[in-house]
């Protein structure tokens, strides 16, 4: 299987401070990661070296093969990568179709085209009869929909959804999972989520940091019977969703 994301020997410093340590990463392509950890682990800190908005300290990442250490954020998304922040980067005052369609035009330009990408990607997230409303209006799940909706606009190679569930009432995310499950057979999915349910129902494989470098790593089954995840991580109880 060819691998799509890999880092080696990844580190970030801040003012002598290490928030991540000798990271080495692999991602296949089309498999489902999921990130986890609690809270300081260093998720959002390494997430942020993968999408280009952290340089790192030390290491290399490559994005199907090529050196992206250095490239800008921008650069990686025009070469597949799509993020969905922790926190809702919509805009506010534009209409849901508007805010997708901003997203589309980074890769088409026909107006027919970006109609049609628009009202696809709207309808796969559930939102297709809310395309005119204004995105502020919108409640925080709706707003973390149709953030996902603009990552799919763009049809990414690689799709970085950070806690995307949070805010999401109990029957969007059952919708959720099944989106997250139809998008494994076109794009590959690293999930940062707090949800344990979630993971363990989505994952192919999940990955543990702890202390910013990687604590485990392996099946759903498997990280939950690791004795020291469960000591880390799964044994104190439901964390909450910051880093």
């Amino acid at each position: 299987m060819s691998v799509i994301l890999e880092t080696t020997g990844l580190g970030k410093s801040f003012d002598g401070l290490r928030a991540n340590n000798d990271i080495s990463f692999s991602l296949p392509a089309h498999q489902i990661r999921a990130l986890i950890g609690p809270n300081g682990a260093g998720k959002t800190t390494f997430v942020s070296m993968l999408i280009g908005r952290l340089t790192p300290t030390e290491g290399v990442i490559r994005f199907d093969g090529r050196d992206v250490t250095k490239l800008p954020a921008h650069e990686r998304v025009k070469l597949g990568m799509a993020y969905t922040f922790q926190i809702t980067s919509v805009f506010g005052r534009l209409s849901a179709h508007e805010n997708v369609a901003l997203a589309a035009r980074r890769r088409l330009s026909d107006p027919a085209a970006v109609a049609q990408e628009v009202a696809q990607a709207l309808g796969r997230v559930g939102l297709g009869d809310r395309a005119d409303a204004i995105a502020g209006d919108l409640s925080y799940g709706h707003q973390r929909l149709l953030e996902i909706a603009m990552g799919l606009a763009q049809k990414p190679r690689l799709l970085i959804l950070d806690e995307p569930t949070q805010g999401l009432a109990e029957s969007e995310v059952e919708s959720f999972k099944a989106l997250i499950r139809a998008l494994a057979a076109e794009t590959t999915i690293l999930l940062i989520e707090h949800n344990m349910a979630v993971v363990m129902e989505l994952a192919d494989h999940i990955t543990v940091l702890n202390f910013g470098e990687i604590l485990a790593e392996g099946s759903p089954q498997e990280i939950h019977a690791n004795p020291a995840v469960q000591a880390a991580y799964l044994g104190t109880g439901a964390p909450d969703a910051e880093d």
